[in-house]
């Protein structure tokens, strides 16, 4: 059965690629006498012993100790697909309004955008998200904090005033979701499960990678999980 999250989710919402073959230059890949590989990037040449990509991480296969363990994972992979794109949304309308409020003096036309933007985004997004479950709306709110360095109540509380975050928080408890969780995947085993569901959905093209507020080193964070005790 599933248990509808209230419409404060829906209020903070809204809150190196290289081309070859252009017109315009060209590059050829060759080998000097000293073996070196070098390339010939519009007449210039410039030698490399390797080629700047972005990082990518190979993957292990996931591991379970248990059918039990497994089905856990598949669970929240499920859920953190789902949610995952209205946490990206939230953190590219908090920029784009962030930025476009610096060119608005007047309080009023403050406000007045403000308002706008969280009309467009509850009208299109409200019922999607008022459909989630209580366990997907936490994920949500761990994610927005991922994807904006802000917990969800310091949002509501700086876009709709502190008693309004309190009231939500409040509200929020019924339903066993707190505003104010933080996404901590060195110290929750929960959230280190979300972020290697989020860098293998990445890596496989199923989600669309924006990077987090903050760093977030897989590799380090995947070494630090197996240091740790087994109960954890």
């Amino acid at each position: 059965m599933k248990i509808r999250v209230p419409i404060y989710i829906c209020l903070i919402i809204f809150s190196m690629t290289v081309t070859y073959g252009q017109t315009d230059g060209s590059l050829e890949k060759q080998k000097d006498s000293t073996e070196i590989m070098y390339y010939i990037i519009k007449g210039d040449t410039v030698a490399r012993e390797i080629i700047n990509l972005d990082e990518v991480y190979l993957l292990k296969k996931v591991k379970f100790t248990s059918e039990e363990d497994r089905r856990r994972y598949l669970i929240l992979r499920r859920k953190t697909r789902k949610v995952y794109p209205y946490a990206k949304l939230a953190a590219e309308r908090l920029s784009t309004m962030t930025e476009r409020l610096k060119t608005i003096e007047n309080k009023g036309d403050r406000r007045r955008y403000t308002k706008r933007i969280q009309n467009y985004i509850e009208g299109e997004f409200s019922e999607k998200l008022k459909k989630l479950t209580h366990t997907e709306g936490q994920i949500l709110v761990k994610l927005i904090h991922r994807q904006t360095g802000r917990t969800a109540f310091d949002l509501v509380k700086e876009l709709r005033t502190g008693w309004r975050a309190f009231w939500y928080n409040t509200t929020a408890s019924l339903f066993e979701i707190s505003l104010k969780e933080e996404y901590r995947p060195f110290d929750v085993k929960e959230d280190y499960l979300i972020e290697d569901i989020l860098e293998r959905s990445f890596r496989d093209n199923i989600l669309e990678r924006q990077a987090p507020a903050f760093p977030i080193d897989y590799l380090d964070l995947t070494s630090h999980w197996k240091k740790k005790p087994v109960n954890n």
